[in-house]
């Protein structure tokens, strides 16, 4: 009797912007993995505990509006892809590791992914995405002035841009970005998967799962060879 495959282990990565949430979505849908973003969990553990113990650790810096500590960032990490729904389903990190001593501290705790997704898009296409948003501060809904424009009964001047998504602050996000890109890369070099994260969505998304689906049966037919 063959043994069942273990089930996917895939962390995705790309600059601001570069489409990863799309993506998450389509791979979500296809493989049934557990999507875990940075944000989900960090709201997680303060919701369960946020007067006590890591819980308001973690309120404190998220209120502050401080960057959460690695070593608190890889505990809940760590104890979030032990939960049983990652064991059966495997998981999909989004968001993590950002840094190379993130991407050692997960393998000095046995958690190595089988596919690292790199969503590759060029910083002016991604100021392009990120500076022309723009929000309704009535519904919150978020349109595109080029790539998704408002409908016709919405009025383009009341819309604003959030502060995240201005010009100077996009700049910075991405220095941090291409400051630890490659040593993040360089650290999961032999189950990298780059894809051109320039195509259309549904482009995008075919790319995604080819190139998924032949690192994961390519992982299985190792394991089985």
């Amino acid at each position: 009797m063959a043994s069942r495959p273990s089930p996917p282990k895939i962390i995705i990565m790309g600059g601001p912007a570069s489409g990863k949430g799309t993506q998450c979505e389509h791979i979500v849908a296809k493989h049934n993995v557990v999507h875990l973003s940075t944000g989900d969990m960090l709201r997680d553990v303060v919701s369960k505990d946020a007067d006590e113990g890591l819980g308001a650790t973690v309120k404190e810096y998220m209120e502050s509006g401080k960057l959460v500590p690695d070593d608190i960032m890889i505990q809940i990490v760590v104890e979030r892809i032990g939960q049983e729904d990652c064991r059966e389903r495997g998981f999909l990190l989004d968001g993590f590791p950002r840094t190379e001593a993130q991407a050692k501290a997960l393998a000095d705790n046995g958690i190595e992914p089988d596919v690292f997704l790199f969503l590759d898009v060029p910083d002016e296409e991604l100021t392009k995405r990120v500076t022309g948003r723009r929000m309704d501060p009535e519904t919150g809904k978020i349109y595109h002035l080029q790539f998704s424009p408002p409908p016709p009964n919405v009025d383009v001047d009341q819309l604003v841009q959030r502060s995240d998504d201005t010009v100077d602050k996009l700049k910075s996000r991405l220095e941090v970005f291409h400051a630890n890109v490659q040593a993040v890369q360089s650290c999961y070099s032999d189950v990298q998967v780059t894809i051109d994260g320039l195509g259309s969505p549904s482009q995008v998304a075919e790319a995604v799962m080819s190139r998924l689906a032949e690192q994961l049966e390519s992982k299985t037919a190792a394991v089985h060879g």
